[in-house]
């Protein structure tokens, strides 16, 4: 969703306004990717076939569920 105020920034660049909305889940995906990324094996690519590296991302992102839900409840 573009910004409604088109003027820039004293230097251009960003516009002077954003969602706020957006970028928070922007914010999100973007550290999970990071944390996906962690994972050596992932960030690296050894796996031969696509099957064992999907299954790669599924147990790495499981991992990480789980911890959230240890972080949340405890």
């Amino acid at each position: 969703a573009p910004c409604k105020d088109r003027r820039r920034g004293m230097w251009g660049g960003r516009p002077t306004c954003h969602d706020g909305d957006l970028y928070k889940e922007r914010n999100t995906v973007e550290r999970l990717i990071n944390k996906l990324k962690a994972w050596r094996g992932i960030a690296t690519r050894y796996d031969k076939t696509p099957e064992s590296y999907l299954a790669g991302l599924h147990l790495r992102a499981s991992m990480i569920w789980i911890n959230d839900l240890l972080k949340a409840t405890g």
